[in-house]
């Protein structure tokens, strides 16, 4: 897919495009209110100490909250999540306004952006697992990334460049109350979108069938190396991007001489950079093989960042921080596509908090260090950034492996499963993902399928032919009828999600085929959907509709 088209299918995504457009007018304001912030607390110390100190303390909230974030974002309504932290923020956004206006002292107005940064906390973990359930399969996955950060970067010009205009009238309040307003927007759009994925129901379900239950600590330890190099390669570009936000100031007004406006520009470059790095994303996002972006992200990043610390003209210096950001978006773009692919949707938001701790924690590190040491040797500084950068690269890219190539499409055959009446509803990308897993196998007539009382350790759907499922009574004696199956039936479920051996024998009454998937994918799939592994205890146990038939649909008395 050209990636013309793949944009296009983006936007024609409603509720996906609603989303994007409502985010891009909230990020205007929120890179608006970062520059006064920024300047406002410049104004008032003129020491970059402070300064580090202050930006260092704004984000610790991150650090305490990420987690607690991501376990809200895996139990709660995720859209619910965004709008109650949209809400919050928009009217501390008005306080901080009421705060300079009325000429109190700053210490208040840097209290009020720590408990709005204790909201913003719960944002990113919450996005990043409702964007994908958006998104009708996953070759829309990495263009809105890209969509996402190429708006979030446009924001980043704009925002910032509004600033300046703002700042050189001496209106700050007025950048606090443009915010709040576009909150107010975003609330609004977030309002009007579908429900995100309640996961509190699959925990409730989950734990009326123990043996589907999966921990963090299982489900991610399959893939610990590939988390390991994301994880670092995001501190790392969190503790200089971290540097950069704050040392701005510094390099604007004492290093190229050209005032507090200059930060709204130096900002602005961040802003156009990131725009071309999304662009570039866009098109780089649909290879298989993603390590090589990864890698010319990173690269990309460290090289702009050390021309920054090295030259002395200020034209100059803004090509620079664009170079520097166009890498970064290339990275954070490859880098959350890659985790959305890797991590299972039940645990992705407490994956994302993990990682997020791990990342504001450096952003909070390089928010101290990089402009106290950078005030007296910017160059220095900024070189052991960009080293630092290509270096944390290299090694995310060795530890992903094979994880950072994405598998072959889907048999069409195996598409028998999205046609699975207990799937709809599904998160795509994980019905995708399953498909992938899925394994075609041919059955002859009078094979037989499944043998009471083997282990349970396959699910089945029936792609072509007939089946017929026999049981031996508990008393003994010869196996007797109980049903015939055909095409878009499915057998197996139900020894995989009670934990006990087949109850009943599946023999092929035809030639025909089958879908299968191997036990730990199909409970991983189950788990994806709210409720679904009781409704499928539920068909096993014939409660479900008036009139309805179990026998027809679902496995009998556990053999399935």
């Amino acid at each position: 897919m050209g990636v013309i088209a793949a944009y296009r299918r983006v936007l024609a995504n409603g509720p996906l495009a609603r989303l994007l457009a409502g985010e891009f007018i909230s990020s205007i304001g929120d890179w608006l209110y970062l520059v006064a912030l920024l300047v406002l607390i410049w104004d008032e110390s003129g020491d970059p100490l402070t300064l580090g100190i202050i930006g260092a303390a704004r984000i610790v909230p991150y650090i305490v909250l990420s987690l607690p974030a991501g376990i809200v974002a895996d139990r709660y309504d995720r859209r619910l999540v965004l709008l109650v932290t949209d809400v919050a923020r928009g009217v501390i956004m008005l306080l901080m306004a009421a705060a300079i206006w009325l000429a109190m002292p700053v210490a208040v107005v840097v209290a009020l952006a720590i408990v709005a940064t204790c909201f913003s906390a719960f944002f990113s973990p919450a996005i990043g697992t409702y964007l994908p359930s958006l998104v009708r399969d996953e070759s829309e996955l990495g263009p809105a990334n890209s969509a996402w950060s190429s708006l979030d970067n446009l924001a980043f010009f704009i925002g910032p460049a509004f600033a300046a205009l703002l700042l050189s009238i001496g209106s700050l309040e007025i950048a606090f109350l443009l915010n709040a307003l576009t909150f107010a927007i975003v609330a609004l759009v977030l309002f009007r979108l579908p429900p995100g994925r309640a996961a509190r129901e699959a925990a409730v379900a989950e734990s009326r069938a123990p043996t589907t239950r999966l921990s963090l600590r299982s489900a991610l330890r399959p893939i610990a190396r590939p988390l390991t190099g994301l994880t670092l390669v995001n501190a790392v570009d969190g503790f200089v991007f971290g540097g950069l936000g704050v040392i701005t100031v510094v390099l604007a007004v004492d290093v190229f001489g050209v005032g507090e406006a200059g930060t709204g520009l130096l900002n602005s470059a961040i802003g156009v950079g990131g725009i071309v790095g999304a662009l570039v994303a866009g098109a780089l996002v649909l290879r298989r093989r993603l390590g090589p972006p990864l890698l010319a992200g990173s690269l990309v990043l460290g090289l702009g960042v050390a021309i920054l610390g090295a030259v002395d003209v200020f034209v100059v210096a803004l090509l620079a921080m664009a170079v520097a950001a166009a890498g970064a978006l290339l990275l954070e773009i490859v880098a959350t596509t890659l985790l959305q692919r890797i991590v299972p949707d039940h645990v992705r938001g407490r994956t994302l908090g993990g990682m997020e701790t791990a990342s504001v924690t450096a952003y909070a590190a390089g928010s101290f260090v990089v402009p106290v040491l950078g005030a007296t040797e910017p160059t220095l500084v900024l070189l052991g950034c960009g080293v630092a950068m290509g270096v944390a690269g290299v090694i995310a890219v060795i530890l992903l492996g094979r994880h950072a190539v994405q598998q072959p499409a889907a048999d069409p055959a195996a598409r028998a499963l999205a046609k699975v009446e207990l799937f709809a509803g599904l998160p795509p990308a994980r019905l995708e993902a399953a498909m992938r897993a899925a394994q075609l196998r041919p059955m002859s007539s009078g094979e037989v399928l499944i043998r009471q009382g083997d282990e349970a350790d396959i699910f089945y759907v029936i792609d072509a032919g007939e089946v017929e499922v026999s049981q031996v009574p508990a008393e003994g004696g010869e196996p007797r009828f109980l049903r015939r199956m055909g095409p878009g039936q499915f057998f197996g479920e139900i020894g995989l999600l009670s934990g006990v051996p087949r109850t009943a024998t599946v023999t092929a009454a035809t030639e025909g085929r089958l879908v299968t998937l191997g036990g730990a994918t199909f409970l991983e799939l189950v788990s994806a959907g709210p409720g679904l592994t009781y409704r499928l205890l539920d068909l096993h146990r014939g409660t479900i509709g008036a009139g309805a038939e179990p026998p027809a649909v679902s496995d009998p008395a556990g053999a399935a």
